[in-house]
């Protein structure tokens, strides 16, 4: 492949494109904003902060801190740094840094300050069309990529060549790809999926059992379906691993951050509390206040969504929210 492939970001997701990239490239250009870790990576091949198991090749990635060098020579630019972090890393950047590229974003979350998922940020701030953005999703953990266990991840664009292309320079013996055409479905789910995390760790924190879990994950895919399906009414079939895969890999694993801040707010951790014992972004956190908002608009039925936003911003005790919540699940 003689296609140059740029990834944005320096945490654990970005840190696995790397790793993942560097099977099938002879070379990946990676942005980091943190001139330390750069120094370590180039000294010791591995990331200072995050997926430190990781050994990198340093003869196959090109990296600096200066964001339009990474990006000016790439074909396909990856975003993969946290959406509370999306606004004000572009801020000052030329409006066509990315006019003839292809972008995909391994956010999972949703930009803040726009109430917008990373597609139509991109789109409405640097004018890239619509099949020429694509989307990075699950299910798939960067922890279990840094250890080489068998991993999935959907490729999602409206033009089916380009997430095919994608989906081939990403796939290798720990990686199994599958494609997509449901740009905003996969988004929006992949937002969505974080938040009812929160509630399952919540839930966790509270004393809630396998049982209870069970009923609200099935809750929550429902919500998921009935939200996408009226924000984008296409056929999908949120059965599959993008949708109820990610969301299941999300709710229940030790290595999801989001279950891991509901699980502090559900052992009684105020929200700051939480946020600096994590030392992590819970992208549920933004996406929560987000959704609410959008669904302003939509009218969707969400009690899980409303329980989480009125836990986390509305300071209402946990457990009084979630027995509310117990009695409207089925």
């Amino acid at each position: 492949m003689d296609k140059k492939i740029a990834v944005i970001g320096g945490g654990s997701w970005a840190t696995a494109l790397v790793k993942i990239l560097c099977n099938n490239m002879p070379k990946v250009y990676w942005y980091m904003r943190n001139e330390a870790a750069v120094g370590h990576i180039l000294k010791y091949r591995r990331n200072l902060n995050y997926l430190q198991s990781v050994e990198f090749d340093i003869s196959k990635i090109e990296i600096s801190t200066d964001l339009i060098e990474i990006i000016k020579p790439a074909d396909i630019v990856i975003i993969a740094t946290p959406s509370a972090f999306i606004k004000a890393l572009f801020e000052g950047i030329p409006e066509n840094l990315f006019e003839g590229k292809v972008v995909f974003s391994a956010v999972k979350g949703i930009i803040p300050e726009y109430n917008a998922i990373p597609a139509r940020y991109i789109h409405k701030t640097f004018g890239t069309p619509y099949d020429k953005i694509g989307i990075i999703s699950g299910p798939c953990h960067a922890e279990e990529v840094a250890m080489e266990r068998l991993s999935y991840l959907t490729i999602a664009c409206q033009t089916d060549s380009i997430s095919e292309e994608l989906a081939e320079l990403l796939a290798c013996r720990y990686i199994k790809t599958t494609t997509s055409d449901d740009l905003f479905g996969t988004e929006l789910s992949a937002v969505l999926k974080n938040v009812y995390s929160i509630a399952s760790g919540i839930c966790a924190g509270l004393g809630y059992g396998d049982n209870f879990q069970a009923v609200l994950i099935a809750n929550a895919i429902q919500e998921i379906e009935n939200f996408i399906d009226e924000v984008s009414p296409i056929h999908r079939d949120v059965k599959s691993s993008a949708y109820l895969g990610d969301l299941l890999v999300t709710a229940y694993s030790k290595f999801s951050r989001n279950r891991s801040f509901g699980f502090m707010i559900g052992k009684g951790y105020s929200v700051k509390t939480a946020q600096l014992e994590m030392d992590m972004i819970a992208e549920g956190y933004y996406a929560t206040k987000s959704i609410v908002e959008i669904n302003k608009k939509f009218q969707v039925e969400m009690p899980i969504v409303e329980a989480v936003y009125n836990i986390i911003y509305q300071k209402i005790s946990p457990v009084i929210e979630m027995r509310i919540l117990s009695d409207k699940l089925s």
